[in-house]
């Protein structure tokens, strides 16, 4: 007979979500409209009323968070000369993982003269979470992209830590064809001790990363006038075109504080949902 672990942990594995967006926008008459659109699962769009010429999109995972074991994957194409904002309805939680990782997939494409801003609310990472997240994005020599990431390890205002878990970020991004940045970020095994070191993140609960293509030093020097506004640490520096600031921060609300100051130098328009 089965053992009752055995039972669990296979009614476990088969109850895993899985989510799928795949879209693409065009811009018609200077007007950007949203094209096929394909969901499946628990992974869901949704578009408000457009604000101006641009068009903003929400995603909703209906599965009230991410656990082990489960997959989402968003494919998003952004047409010539099209405008394209993206959030999400709310803070997506990470939860405990006793078996395999959860896998995050996006994958962004824009095409000449258009802009994407992904500006997604904070990822929770709860205490032994396990994820594993992956962006490919292809920009265009002429587009624009904006994305900010903010990745919190545990509650720190319910008085929650994440102490160990797993998390793994990789990064690839080309313009006009080329490799113009790569860069994975692991961090697992005992997490809260690894945060604590001086030389990672000084006992800090929040990391945030905000990717501005084009960029220059023009726009690092813009951001850096505001330095003594921020409540945590941002260092921010420019090269192969694009312009990136990093953010750590004792908790999510100071780290978002300063990432909405340094959007606000970029001239970013901010989603409502960020604003309630």
């Amino acid at each position: 007979m089965r053992s009752d672990v055995s039972v669990t942990s296979g009614v476990f594995e088969a109850n895993r979500a899985r989510g799928a967006v795949r879209f693409d926008v065009r811009a018609r008459d200077g007007i950007t409209r949203r094209g096929v659109l394909h969901e499946s699962g628990s992974l869901r769009v949704r578009f408000p009323s457009p604000e101006g010429e641009g068009l903003s999109g929400v995603f909703v995972n209906t599965a009230g968070g991410v656990a082990g074991g489960d997959r989402f994957d968003i494919d998003i194409a952004a047409g010539r000369g099209s405008r394209l904002t993206l959030t999400t309805a709310a803070a997506e939680k990470v939860y405990r993982a006793p078996g395999a990782a959860a896998q995050l997939g996006i994958v962004l494409r824009v095409d000449a003269e258009a802009h994407l801003a992904w500006l997604p609310q904070e990822t929770i990472l709860f205490d032994r979470a396990r994820v594993h997240r992956r962006f490919d994005i292809a920009l265009d020599e002429n587009a624009s992209l904006l994305l900010c990431e903010i990745v919190v390890f545990g509650r720190t205002a319910m008085g929650e830590r994440m102490e160990h878990g797993e998390f793994v970020d990789r990064w690839r991004l080309s313009r006009g064809g080329r490799l113009v940045f790569a860069e994975t970020v692991r961090l697992d095994g005992n997490i809260g001790a690894k945060l604590g070191r001086s030389a990672v993140a000084k006992g800090g609960a929040a990391i945030g990363t905000a990717l501005i293509v084009p960029g220059d030093e023009a726009l690092v020097e813009r951001i850096r006038e505001a330095s003594e506004s921020f409540s945590g640490e941002v260092g921010i520096s420019a090269w192969n075109g694009f312009a990136m600031a990093r953010f750590c921060a004792q908790d999510a609300a100071r780290l978002r504080a300063d990432m909405m100051a340094v959007l606000a130098r970029t001239g970013a328009a901010l989603p409502r949902l960020w604003l309630n």
